[in-house]
């Protein structure tokens, strides 16, 4: 298939910000910063979580159940809130998410046991789940007709890239303590919710937000079919996300326990800056190749982290957190652009919500799986059972995109790019 950049949305010709060059590009820009940020805060407790378990005598289980606590507070906020800066515009649903955001990232700086770490991640899971689909939508409005294609990048590239930014400061800064490593985000959640309230509005403000508040999955009709042939590759990627996120610490002590403490940071480091550098190298491929190539990848890397258990150590654990990272990359930005191309204005937040929806419950449902398997068979049986459910769900999603491929050769297009 050749290597093409699908179309996408118009920019919205909105009047505040039509002929204004100067604002658009400052607008996007802080947008991009409002996800990259919210999603450096979320990977900064992944270095912690040693430091946790060892302070407070925290079970694998526990660390799992912290780490979900943010990715399903995230879910509940993308069921209710998804559509809301549709209704009352992007500016006032961002700027109110970044101040939850600061505070909760003050109540992980103050934390002395795991009901405040609970407490401060469902927090913050709120707030990323009300500011993601907003400022994602807001980056589709701003679309450049010049540059096509440069808002679904910006999507996919911008929270692999402040994840692995904020594991990486945070293992950097973590030694220090845990006041420097989300001091840093709260100050500039601050900074962005007062530079959100200057920006102008992209979105058209209408009646209906407390309706839209009612729990609920919308995905745009035209968006429905790539979201079911890719459906399954995402859930693969993100179950993948999940595990070295909450038990990749733990997987590096188990295999290297001579290791320093940063190493178990620096994995999950390892598997986001691969992922970035995979959204950037794919950004010109065809969706369907680039979500092909990412199922393709999951299956080595979950043989690497089996191989590190059985005597291959670190560098076989490093080396599937890489290639998970590739898979993560691919997978996240094909499968953005085959649903996001050719959206309206009305439609872009609700169905970007509804692609997090699966993405997070992805990410920490099979991630509460691990840590409850791990603290009764232990993290290398877990770690096993994780590795062949990922591998099935990837060679199921070949599958469905191979069939996706047959139809389109048998002359009976899907409409998928």
């Amino acid at each position: 298939m050749p290597a093409v950049t699908p179309p996408v949305p118009a920019p919205l010709p909105h009047r505040a910000v039509r002929g204004n060059t100067g604002g658009r590009t400052a607008s996007f820009a802080l947008n991009a910063s409002v996800l990259a940020t919210l999603l450096a805060a979320s990977s900064a407790p992944t270095p912690l979580y040693p430091h946790y378990q060892d302070a407070w005598g925290l079970s694998a289980l526990t660390i799992t159940v912290v780490f979900s606590a943010y990715a399903l507070a995230l879910l509940l906020a993308l069921l209710t809130t998804g559509s809301l800066s549709d209704h009352l515009g992007r500016r006032p649903v961002l700027a109110g998410a970044l101040a939850l955001g600061a505070v909760s990232m003050l109540l992980l700086a103050t934390a002395d046991g795991a009901g405040d770490l609970i407490t401060a991640r469902i927090l913050q899971g709120s707030a990323t789940g009300a500011a993601t689909s907003a400022a994602g939508a807001a980056l589709l409005d701003l679309e450049d007709p010049l540059r096509p294609g440069r808002s679904a990048l910006t999507n996919s590239i911008a929270p692999v890239a402040g994840m692995a930014v904020g594991v990486l400061v945070s293992t950097l800064l973590a030694p220090a303590g845990a006041v420097g490593v989300y001091l840093v985000p709260a100050v500039l959640f601050a900074a962005q919710a007062v530079a959100v309230s200057f920006t102008a509005e992209t979105a058209h403000p209408h009646a209906g937000a407390l309706r839209s508040l009612r729990p609920r999955l919308a995905v745009a009709p035209q968006a429905r079919r790539a979201l079911l042939v890719a459906g399954t590759a995402v859930v693969a990627i993100w179950a993948l996300g999940g595990f070295y996120s909450s038990l990749g610490p733990s997987l590096v002590h188990l295999v290297a326990p001579a290791a320093p403490q940063s190493a178990g940071g620096m994995v999950f480091f390892t598997l986001t800056a691969a992922a970035t550098l995979t959204v950037w190298t794919l950004r010109r491929s065809a969706p369907r190749t680039a979500v092909t190539g990412g199922g393709l990848a999951v299956l080595p890397a979950g043989a690497l982290a089996l191989g590190g258990l059985h005597g291959a150590g670190l560098p076989a654990v490093c080396g599937g957190a890489a290639l998970a990272g590739i898979a993560f990359g691919a997978v996240s930005q094909g499968a953005l652009r085959m649903t996001l191309t050719g959206l309206p204005e009305h439609e872009r937040a609700a169905t970007l919500a509804a692609y997090y929806v699966l993405s997070y419950l992805s990410m920490s449902l099979p991630a509460i799986a691990a840590g409850a398997a791990t603290q009764r068979y232990g993290l290398a049986t877990a770690t096993h059972a994780y590795a062949v459910a990922t591998a099935l769900l990837a060679a199921a999603a070949l599958g469905a995109l191979a069939a996706a491929r047959h139809r389109d050769l048998r002359g009976a297009p899907d409409g998928l790019p």
